[in-house]
């Protein structure tokens, strides 16, 4: 694997800390018990319970190994500081004008992104272009309907 940095939030590597201790401490050890109890139950060629209880400890077993890997390669983001100089950089919160209307996002690592939650990754277009702007500057992204022009109007 790659040892690509993986921004994230305080609260997005409790995210990754919580999942991973859930699924090695919780959901791993129910599942070696199926895969016991369905192992007992006799021709394991013709044993639908074992083949399930296998192939989900295997999902299990990758995804564990799959967050250790991110764990160990996670740099955090810090705290916006007042010190800022309003500047957008990873962990802002930036409102923008666009078309008259505002909207406020949280620039984040790619691992975090979810825009249903206006968190959008700073290898987004948008989170690109707005990465050492600072308040009243102008960013236009090309977006599938055409370039759409944003107004930084505050930085957190």
């Amino acid at each position: 694997m790659d040892t690509k940095k993986i921004y994230l939030t305080k609260e997005g590597l409790e995210e990754l800390k919580k999942e991973h201790e859930q699924l090695a401490k919780v959901r791993r050890p129910e599942v070696l018990i199926r895969v016991s109890e369905a192992r007992n139950m006799g021709d394991l060629s013709e044993n639908a319970e074992y083949t399930a209880a296998r192939d989900e400890l295997s999902f299990i077993d990758g995804r564990i190994d799959e967050l250790e890997e991110l764990l160990k390669q996670v740099t955090l983001i810090s705290e916006p500081t007042k010190s800022s100089n309003h500047v957008v950089k990873l962990g802002s919160t930036v409102k923008l004008n666009v078309k008259d209307k505002h909207e406020t996002f949280t620039v984040v690592g790619e691992w975090e992104a979810d825009p249903k939650e206006k968190k959008i990754s700073h290898e987004s277009p948008l989170g690109k272009a707005l990465l050492g702007k600072k308040v009243g500057e102008k960013v236009e992204v090309e977006a599938p309907a055409g370039k759409v022009a944003y107004t930084i109007v505050s930085v957190e």
